[in-house]
């Protein structure tokens, strides 16, 4: 980073850190271009049913659809987040909205399996830059006081963007063909983006954990630790290689969720496509959305006391949603699914809300970007295992049952997230040690 960059972005931090509306409207253009990253990707399986009847294909092969997306945004995520650390964020999240639309609108243009893979993958590979580059944009906007809150807010879109995504998908493609929905999508992502680029402003990196100490607010931003020597010292951090494991298995059972309970609802309650759509989505992700809020308050305050306290808020949410889970996929009475699916999804916005934030406690600041790509890896490669392997159990136990089993990955990465807990102080004075340097 050349002296004058830093200097330019160093004077848009110190103001947007210090002026409390700004760092919030950040949040808010994010929220913006988060929603399209996440509508874009759920609308594919609103409209499986249709794609079973017009292209002919099997369960394993919508799986696979659906895998595909996940282990291509998951393997080019350290790549995504190097990039981001080393280039203008706002280059990287604009440039990214650009490219996802853009292959998004692709999608109609399928005729056969293999082109809806190669698409899809290629989409994977377009919406894997923005988180993390959007999150390591927060975190300089947004220090520990009202980290989680900012993420948390944040991470409203992301279930906005699944309902929203889910019951366009699904209303367009019953009256207007399968293909109508990614049209209009990619053609909203594109305008968005030309709209936003010249309201985001990039700040100094660690600019809000500068501006906390006084005398550091305005050292220059750092430069990026060299990769090899972070590869190991995040090995060497169990906090953070914990709360990797856990949103592995987080992540597996959320992605279950997203891809597999349209079509659970259609074949199970007889529920039509549209409905389906919008039911399977709508009940978690706006519960989602009040536990991601709730979550996101509790861990800034509890984090105040306790180095674990966001990790703490993460494991309540992970041990009180499992029995939801398995109650989502096994009753028969709809009323009582809706309650399953509500209280699932707002104790799973309280683990979301603090995915990245408990990651930045422990992490160097001048890689988060790395960091966050990492932990999508880690987290897409375990969705992408998720939704494949619903698809080949479901035919041979049933959906409910194979959709049943996922409540005890939760009470697993519960235990681990425990166990982060214990490391958690003692990882978490090596990194603030490095805002000292």
């Amino acid at each position: 980073m050349s002296n004058d960059r830093s200097a330019s972005a160093g004077e848009g931090a110190s103001v947007s850190v210090s002026n409390g509306r700004y760092k919030w409207a950040v949040v808010g253009m994010l929220w913006l271009i988060c929603f399209f990253n996440y509508a874009d990707r759920q609308a594919i399986y609103s409209i499986y049913p249709l794609l079973k009847k017009d292209l002919g294909l099997s369960d394993p092969e919508l799986g696979l659809i659906a895998a595909v997306f996940t282990w291509v945004y998951a393997v080019s995520a350290p790549w995504a987040g190097q990039v981001g650390d080393n280039i203008v964020r706002k280059a990287v999240i604009i440039g990214g909205l650009w490219i996802w639309s853009a292959i998004s609108g692709l999608t109609s243009l399928a005729t056969n399996y293999w082109q809806l893979l190669i698409i899809r993958g290629s989409e994977g590979l377009g919406e894997t830059f923005y988180f993390p580059a959007s999150m390591s944009l927060i975190s300089d906007y947004h220090a520990k006081p009202t980290r989680s809150r900012a993420m948390g807010i944040h991470q409203t879109s992301v279930y906005v963007g699944t309902v929203g995504g889910g019951a366009l998908a699904g209303w367009m493609g019953e009256r207007y063909g399968w293909q109508s929905p990614f049209i209009l999508l990619a053609a909203c992502g594109i305008i968005l983006g030309f709209i936003l680029t010249r309201w985001i402003k990039e700040p100094l990196r660690g600019a809000a954990e500068r501006f906390e100490i006084p005398g550091n607010a305005d050292i220059g931003a750092p430069k990026p630790m060299p990769i090899c020597r972070f590869l190991r010292e995040l090995m060497l951090t169990p906090t953070a290689v914990l709360l990797l494991l856990g949103f592995f298995g987080a992540n597996f059972v959320a992605l279950v969720f997203l891809t597999w309970f349209p079509t659970f609802l259609n074949e199970k309650f007889h529920l039509t496509l549209a409905l389906s759509g919008i039911t399977a989505t709508i009940y978690i992700q706006f519960a989602s959305l009040i536990g991601a809020a709730v979550g996101g308050v509790l861990a800034d305050r509890w984090r105040q006391r306790r180095a674990s306290g966001r990790i703490g808020v993460q494991a309540v949410g992970l041990f009180l949603g499992a029995p939801f889970i398995f109650l989502c996929s096994e009753t028969r009475e709809l009323t009582t699914l809706i309650v399953a699916m509500s209280l699932f999804g707002f104790f799973k916005g309280m683990y979301d809300s603090n995915i990245f934030a408990s990651l930045y406690d422990v992490v160097s600041i001048s890689r988060r970007g790395t960091a966050a790509g990492l932990m999508n890896m880690i987290g897409w490669l375990g969705g992408g295992l998720g939704a494949l392997m619903i698809g080949i159990y479901s035919p041979k136990f049933g959906m409910s049952a194979a959709i049943a089993s996922t409540a005890g990955v939760y009470l697993v990465v519960a235990v681990i997230l425990l166990a982060a807990m214990t490391f958690a102080a003692n990882d978490t004075h090596k990194a603030q040690l490095e805002i000292l340097r």
